[in-house]
């Protein structure tokens, strides 16, 4: 299978381009500017870094940091590895959270380092998972800029008591005078915070609690109220899932937030079997990527094919139509009968009628894979309660307003309503940790701390009672909104004594509240209440649900939500910014994405620069008489006759300059769906500048840096090597031979002592980047900003390399009818309107016989005995020869001073930004190359805690921050001197190789070839 494909990055390396050949040979596209810093005796004796300054950098001065840390690790706060009298300065300390923002809700480890939290790792005991934006969560607690600092009102400072005083007389005013307040909250997911709500409404009949979830899925969890008289989401077991069809379904990135894990769980190839996934889509979605067949369908065929399957399934003749998609559907019915209960159907519709559709296959297949127990309770917006709720402030019927940690006037569709009402309240009250327009808008605007600094509980299914708790002093003058309410509600009690009553009283922590806090979860049981089952008359749903799609015309659009920046709650965290799209590779930016066909047709173009850089064409969107403009991007796999746009860019309040990027598509979001019909594109002058990697980093014609192969081909082939997972061969001595068995030097022994290997299974990494991200934290690596990772100067020590395929067969079949240059390209096009994706995870491979040692003419980089490819920041001196010889191109060049430079007013230029810095690792200077170092402080801390507790090295104990932070366990870290450390094993699976392995490099880093379910007889 592997030997029949061509692999590109971008629909450019199809072409004949000169373009990409010029970038195959040029690591560097623009010359270093030394005469911006070495132009004169003052620049070039300020370059270097001096110890003070790297003290500097790695500390903090202002009086409310100093403070934070000084008083060290919040009273009453448990560590989660030990409990110590007081911070011991140079160690670590872990704690137990839970991460509940409206949006992203995980159980996560957060590293404390003289009471900085500068981390954030998935609590896997409690099947915790972190994505990019879980990682980069801890940045945003160190937000300056966006946070708000203290209590105001009409835009003036005011104390919090003399707050609560004004704003008690007004509620209770109104209470009297039976005017409605309406208190507006995101998705808490929180028992006790639902508690104190009821709390304050029962003080205040006259107030009425609404959710509002910027990004909906209202359908589903209305769905499920009305099949199963449950609102709330179901849940899905996708490990023991046989066969998966998912209609528009993203469920492994956002949609109901996420399955990664336990969708990998069940695509084990060493098993045998492996989950049969097929995903019917118009946006090529992470999911869509990962699935074993994708079948590229409009919107609105997804409609008729979803219910062309229920037909198939169940025998009715609902209301439908034929799609282009009807010979997969049949296929699909087929095997999710024969799967009968480990079969399951999904769709990302947010539409109560096609949720019910779906809900009701997966009743007529018994299907165990849905939940309907033990489900999820992360997502409980109402979409008609908050329509009501505008038209009502827009009436003048409401007189209050009392909104938490929410930006509607950002994200609603239709704001200026929602401002137009705001307008009209004679008491607006905005609890926030950051500041919005929302908040910017309402009278009161009251700091709230994050979720770093709070106390709190979570419930995200029926099973799992999650515990919060501070992990650092607060850094600004804050409050947390249930302290707020039981104040306003006529309570003394402050919320830590209430949520460790509420706890304890209600049998939440399986009897001690101190173990609990220290794990940061308990595990119960789901409740033994009775799901009444209403009866849905499916014809009827059918019907309403193909009378929409039948009204589609124009364009389709999909809105979606980025794996990078979701709903936007984190917009101003450079991290995130910066973080590639998993299928686009692009950063700071979101676009309009169009097919090959579709782009041509309307005379779009994505043209490709000499420096690598890529640029694209405007297009007004027109959707229900609201436009937006925005830059087109061309996407392989996109559905002819549809478009897909990011939501959560665009944001401008309160956000730094260099933060404001994209455009806001909320305003196309109307009633909340992500399906918008009848949308009119038409070009419009103007050239945007995208940050992109795709074609920066070139494969430069190595087509066999990665390998696939069948579950049929794994499982049949006794002999890897001469079938699916072929070594390089090369002629030695008149013979052919393996190539990694013939050697230019005498190998070290390296038997003696630790010897680090990291192996990366293909199967198992779904492209998610929360890999990225933790890189990004633990090893202080520079956000360079839009700028400079256009011209490919990004600092990513760890990158995802995107690969699409297709079959050479095509390209010489083309070539022997005679075709070549524009003709080939022409019947290659078809190639690219639905490629297979992979996903690669790229960083320095530490080769035992590594290239860039060799030609370092001062020694900067070397090997270790433990197998470490090493930096000696201090004696580089730039030359970059290290970089030309490295086949992988995984080194990186500091430019520029990153730290202290207000030309990258990031993290790093200010005070606050430092604080997460982790003070084991330096912080570059410019002038030097880096790259990944394996996590060598964090393999050196792990020998050196064995040394003082007089032990060995536990069996795999060794980590990396890219190891940890993988949900799905593709990376495996570990010694492989250790017989017992799963790493050992695996360097010697029949999957193993090693990239560019006839290069004779010899990398630590070896990789698993990817398996597919091609579901062949």
């Amino acid at each position: 299978m592997a030997s029949n494909k061509k692999y590109w990055k971008s629909v450019e390396e199809l072409k004949d381009s000169s373009i990409v050949e010029t970038l195959s040979k040029n690591e560097f596209v623009e010359e270093i500017p030394t005469d911006q810093f070495l132009g004169d005796k003052e620049t070039l004796e300020n370059s270097s870094t001096s110890r003070r300054d790297f003290l500097k950098y790695v500390g903090f001065t202002t009086a409310a940091a100093s403070l934070a840390a000084c008083e060290g690790p919040v009273r009453k706060s448990i560590p989660y590895v030990v409990k110590p009298d007081d911070v011991t300065l140079g160690v670590a300390d872990w704690y137990a959270t839970s991460m509940a923002d409206g949006y992203d809700f995980a159980n996560v480890l957060v590293k404390t380092r003289e009471g900085r939290p500068i981390q954030i790792m998935p609590n896997k005991e409690a099947n915790g998972t972190t994505s990019a934006r879980v990682q980069a969560s801890v940045l945003s607690l160190y937000d300056e800029k966006l946070r708000l600092k203290e209590p105001t009102k009409g835009g003036k400072a005011i104390s919090w008591a003399d707050a609560d005083k004004e704003i008690k007389a007004k509620l209770n005013g109104l209470k009297e005078a039976g005017k409605p307040v309406v208190l507006l909250t995101g998705t808490m997911a929180s028992p006790s915070t639902n508690m104190i709500i009821e709390g304050f409404i029962v003080a205040n009949p006259n107030v009425k609690h609404v959710v509002y979830d910027a990004i909906s899925e209202s359908g589903a969890v209305e769905a499920m109220l009305a099949m199963y008289g449950k609102r709330a989401l179901p849940n899905y077991h996708l490990d023991k899932a046989k066969t998966i069809v998912s209609f528009g379904a993203d469920f492994l990135g956002d949609f109901h937030g996420g399955f990664e894990k336990q969708y990998i769980a069940g695509r084990k190839p060493e098993t045998g079997k492996m989950s049969y996934h097929v995903q019917f889509e118009s946006n090529m979605s992470l999911t869509g990527a990962n699935s074993d067949k994708r079948v590229v369908v409009k919107p609105s065929d997804q409609v008729f094919a979803l219910l062309n399957l229920y037909n198939a399934i169940t025998g009715d003749s609902v209301s439908s139509k034929s799609t282009s998609a009807d010979a997969e559907v049949k296929k699909m019915a087929i095997e999710l009968k024969k799967a009968g209960s480990k079969g399951v159907v999904l769709t990302g519709l947010n539409d109560v009628n096609a949720q019910l559709i779906a809900l009701a296959i997966n009743k007529a297949l018994n299907s165990e894979i849905i939940d309907t127990k033990n489900t999820l309770n992360i997502r409980q917006g109402n979409d008609v309660e908050v329509a009501q709720l505008v038209s009502d402030m827009k009436a003048g019927k409401i007189a209050g307003l009392i909104s938490y940690n929410v930006d509607p006037i950002y994200s609603l569709s239709n704001s200026s309503d929602f401002v137009d009402g705001l307008k009209k309240l004679e008491l607006s009250v905005a609890l926030s940790t950051e500041n919005n327009e929302t908040v910017n808008a309402s009278n009161f605007a009251l700091p709230t701390p994050h979720f770093l600094e709070s106390w709190g509980d979570t419930q995200f299914d029926e099973v799992t009672y999650g515990l919060m708790q501070p992990t650092i002093q607060p850094l600004f003058n804050t409050r947390q909104v249930q302290d707020a309410l039981l104040n306003w509600s006529g309570y003394t009690t402050k919320y830590y004594d209430y949520l460790k009553s509420f706890a304890t009283s209600n049998d939440l922590v399986g009897g001690s509240w101190n173990t609990a806090l220290h794990n940061g979860f308990s595990i119960g049981s789901v409740a033994e209440t009775e799901v009444k089952e209403s009866t849905v008359v499916i014809s009827t749903v059918a019907a309403a649900l193909a009378s929409s799609a039948k009204k589609a015309s124009g364009f389709e659009l999909n809105l979606y939500a980025k794996t990078g920046l979701g709903d936007g709650k984190q917009a101003n965290n450079p991290w995130l910014q910066e973080f590639p799209d998993p299928i686009t590779r692009a950063s700071w930016d979101n676009y309009l994405t169009m097919s090959i066909a579709d782009a041509k047709e309307l005379g779009f173009e994505n043209p490709v620069k000499d420096n690598g850089a890529i640029d694209g064409d405007y297009a007004k969107v027109t959707v229900n008489g609201v436009s937006v403009t925005v830059p087109v991007m061309i996407q392989p796999g996109q559905a002819k006759g549809s478009v897909g746009l990011a939501v959560g860019f665009g944001k401008t309040f309160g956000l730094k300059e260099e933060m404001q990027v994209g455009v806001n598509a909320y305003p196309l979001y109307a009633n909340g769906n992500n399906i918008q019909y009848g949308v009119t594109i038409e070009k419009v002058s103007g050239t945007h500048k995208f940050a992109c990697t795709q074609v920066q980093k070139t494969i430069a014609g190595r087509h066999d840096i990665l390998k696939v192969a069948s579950l049929k081909e794994y499982n049949s082939s006794a002999d890897p090597k001469h079938t699916w997972n072929k070594p390089s061969m090369v002629s030695y001595d008149h013979n052919e031979v393996e190539a990694n068995t013939i050697d230019l030097w005498d190998e070290h022994n390296r038997e003696v002592g630790h010897h680090f290997n990291l192996s990366i299974d293909l199967t198992s990494c779904t492209g998610c980047g929360a890999c990225v991200v933790a890189c990004h934290a633990e090893n202080n690596v520079p956000v360079v900003g839009k700028k400079e990772v256009r011209v490919g100067r990004d600092m990513h020590w760890l990158r995802i390399d995107r690969y699409y395929s297709s079959e050479v067969e095509t390209r010489e079949e083309a070539k022997a009818m005679g075709l070549s240059g524009g003709d080939l390209y022409e019947v290659l096009e078809t190639e690219a309107e639905n490629p297979e994706v992979t996903f690669q995870p790229m960083m320095c491979q530490h080769c035992n016989h590594a290239p860039c040692e060799t030609v370092c003419p001062v020694a900067a980089t070397s090997h270790g005995r433990q197998g470490q490819n090493q930096m000696a920041y201090n004696r580089c001196v730039g030359t970059r020869y290290c970089a030309n010889n490295c086949p992988y191109r995984v080194r990186r060049f500091n430019w520029f001073n990153y730290s202290n430079n207000n030309e990258f007013d990031f993290n790093m230029n200010n005070e606050y930004g430092k604080m997460v810095l982790n003070p084991d690792v330096v912080v570059r200077s410019r002038g030097v190359m880096e790259k990944c170092s394996m996590c060598i402080q964090m393999t050196q801390a792990t020998i050196l805690k064995a040394k003082k507790e007089g032990r060995a090295v536990n069996t795999d104990e060794f980590e990396t921050a890219c190891s940890s932070a993988c949900t799905t366990g593709a990376m495996v870290f570990g010694d492989i001197n250790n017989e017992k450390d799963q790493v050992t094993a695996l360097i010697e699976d029949k999957r193993a190789y090693g990239v560019l392995d006839y290069l004779q490099t010899k990398p630590n880093v070896i990789y698993q070839v990817k398996v597919k379910n091609t579901n062949e007889a």
